[in-house]
């Protein structure tokens, strides 16, 4: 399958994907906890800035973080600076940028240097999005991203620009839910979860990852690697998790049920 295709694939309908994985069991030996934000906390927005902060979702990473000891870590597309926003700091550790952004529960902060070739991708992104209505270009320093949310008809045109510049630029081409992003190499949610796992609270813990996208199923392979499981949030599809939730308020209601359990 080629770049192009997994973009595509990114928005296959329920319809098209295998059978729907059995919910996550609630009582596990020592988990730590891997949240990705928008899908799996949140709910998707047309844009990402209307994605605002919840007071259920802030009580409820709250309250399972304090009942693990802190074994809770949101992993992201979006930036720390984003998920703090959204999820109100809810989460000491965190991740950002696929791995390119990571705090660590003490608070210290491990960041890739961006790439110079992603000043490229996004003044292409911009140019190619100047004539096209509804393309939102978003700019994380490290990455250069194009939502497409709002104007799914250009979903081939922006695949092959996102390829091209792949191909020109060596940066890692990253296809998510209506979003294409050209990141800085190197990293990924998986690599992510995994040095998470190196350090304390989570050493020694049964990594869970929860995840919608594409961009998850490299925590969900860690996560397995590393004796734990994945969860699929949304409608069913290819997948390496194990288990599935169908929306964000069950995700929320399962964490709920993780805490009580714990």
């Amino acid at each position: 399958m080629g770049t192009s295709d997994l973009i595509i694939d990114a928005v296959t309908t329920a319809a098209d994907a295998n059978p729907s994985l059995p919910a996550p069991p609630v009582r596990l030996p020592h988990p730590a906890l891997f949240l990705d934000m928008d899908g799996v906390l949140a709910p998707l927005a047309a844009t990402p800035d209307a994605v605002v902060p919840d007071a259920r979702r802030t009580a409820v990473i709250r309250s399972v973080a304090r009942r693990l000891n802190g074994r809770v870590a949101i992993i992201s597309g979006r930036t720390i600076a984003e998920i703090d926003r959204i999820a109100e700091s809810a989460a000491a550790s965190a991740s950002g940028v696929h791995g390119l952004e990571r705090r660590r529960a003490d608070g210290s902060v491990d960041r890739t240097d961006a790439d110079p070739a992603v000043r490229d991708a996004v003044a292409a992104f911009q140019s190619f999005a100047s004539t096209r209505p509804g393309l939102i270009v978003e700019d994380k320093a490290v990455s250069a991203g194009m939502h497409y949310r709002q104007a799914q008809s250009e979903s081939g045109a922006v695949a092959a620009l996102a390829e091209r510049l792949a191909g020109e630029t060596g940066l890692t081409l990253q296809a998510g839910h209506l979003v294409v992003e050209l990141k800085t190499p190197g990293t990924d949610k998986g690599t992510a979860l995994t040095a998470f796992m190196a350090e304390p609270p989570f050493e020694g813990a049964v990594p869970v990852m929860l995840g919608d996208d594409l961009t998850d199923e490299d925590g969900f392979r860690a996560a397995a690697a590393l004796g734990g499981f994945g969860v699929l949030v949304g409608p069913p599809r290819e997948t390496a998790a194990r288990y599935g939730l169908p929306d964000v308020d069950a995700v929320l209601a399962w964490l709920d049920a993780v805490e009580d359990a714990a």
